[in-house]
């Protein structure tokens, strides 16, 4: 699998060569993209901590739908 996200990956870094500036920048922000995919997954960015949960006395009583 990895050999296939690092293929894309140059497939959209040679398209870059003869885009416009603007293609040109989303291709190699593409291209990025797929590096990370076809890198191992232990070198790739770990996730943010799960984010608290508010205490469900704030959800509580009448309210307004």
């Amino acid at each position: 699998m990895e050999e296939f996200y690092s293929g894309f990956a140059q497939q959209a870094r040679d398209l870059a060569e003869k885009a416009d500036p603007f293609t040109r920048r989303r291709l190699l922000d593409l291209a990025k993209r797929y590096d990370a995919k076809s890198k191992p997954a232990g070198s790739a960015r770990p996730l943010p901590p799960p984010r608290p949960t508010p205490p469900a006395t704030l959800f509580a009583g009448p309210g307004e739908a």
